[in-house]
């Protein structure tokens, strides 16, 4: 099977041209990262007027999570607002709960959505379930105080990019067999869904640099599932493994056709089609892993953004006392 990558769009090809790139993670590479300055919320925060709240809340074994909740300053109370739960990227073992979030913000400039971004805790420090575990204590804290925080219970979504569409994808399907709390919609931005790591698009981006490589996505899941067998492995923690993705809410999915992740992402929309769900697909190419987080100022990259904001537009539903 041929292992040729399908071209980069060009515009985005000489943006990543001057980018360093690496093939694969180490704990001592990681290190390195993680000593990198991390992403200052504040510049994103200086021209829009938001009331910031940072909120603790207990794990399922009492560790502590800090949310923080971003909401449209001086707005109209007397109607609730749509919320954006916000879980961040970086393979699972890296990041925190600011990455990526001019994204979310762009939603709350958009719908005065409420978002609140949750910080759970990485691997290797944190195994197994407990990320998604993590995440779902987060939502439902956000659920149980809807009032407090100007929050509309029907138009909570919850969206992530890259590791974090993956837990996004675990928390709804942990809120679906829960029964609690109530999701409106799910946003997955170049989900990191399959532990297996085996598709034909995993193959075509191994041995050579990129932004995330196989071999790097084979560390990422290292990290968080260590020895365990493939039977051991939870849907929650690799959603791909789900037997039965009926019974979802809406689902907006997106990939470029040049990264690891592709094949995985469009083969969970297949599947929700398939069990008789709704699901918006789109497939951008010559995009590569979180070119748009990377490079917003590309075409693609707004274009991308843009797609994404029109959906929500569609997918929440009304609000009742506007």
């Amino acid at each position: 099977m041929t292992t040729a990558r399908p071209d980069l769009d060009r515009e985005l090809r000489e943006l990543l041209a001057d980018m360093p790139l690496v093939s694969q993670l180490s704990p001592e590479v990681l290190t390195q990262l993680r000593r990198l300055p991390s992403t200052p919320v504040e510049p994103l925060l200086a021209h829009r007027h938001v009331d910031r709240r940072e909120v603790t809340v207990p794990a399922k074994d009492g560790a502590p999570i800090l949310l923080s909740v971003l909401s449209p300053a001086n707005t109209d109370r007397t109607t609730t607002a749509p919320c954006v739960y916000w879980i961040h990227g970086g393979g699972m073992v890296m990041g925190d709960r600011f990455s990526q979030i001019d994204i979310p913000l762009e939603w709350l400039d958009e719908f005065g959505a409420v978002v609140v971004s949750v910080d759970y805790r990485l691997a290797p420090e944190a195994t197994g379930t407990t990320l998604v575990d993590d995440c779902y204590q987060g939502l439902l804290w956000v659920a149980e105080h809807t009032a407090e925080l100007g929050i509309d219970p029907a138009r909570i979504v919850v969206a992530g990019a890259s590791a974090g569409g993956g837990l996004a994808a675990g928390v709804t399907l942990l809120a679906r067999d829960l029964g609690t709390p109530e999701i409106a919609a799910q946003m997955l931005i170049c989900p990191m869904l399959d532990h297996r790591n085996a598709s034909t698009s995993s193959r075509q981006h191994s041995n050579g640099p990129g932004v995330w490589t196989r071999e790097m996505n084979e560390f990422g899941w290292r990290c968080v599932l260590g020895d365990l067998a493939d039977d051991e492995v939870t849907e929650y923690a690799s959603p791909a493994l789900a037997d039965d993705l009926s019974g979802l809410p809406t689902t907006y999915i997106d990939t470029g056709s040049a990264e690891v992740f592709r094949d995985e992402d469009t083969d969970y929309a297949t599947r929700i089609w398939a069990a008789g769900g709704q699901a918006e697909l789109h497939v951008w190419a010559g995009g590569f892993h979180g070119f748009d987080a990377l490079y917003p100022q590309a075409h693609i990259s707004a274009t991308a953004r843009r797609t994404r904001t029109d959906w929500l537009t569609r997918a929440l539903p009304p609000n009742p006392a506007a």
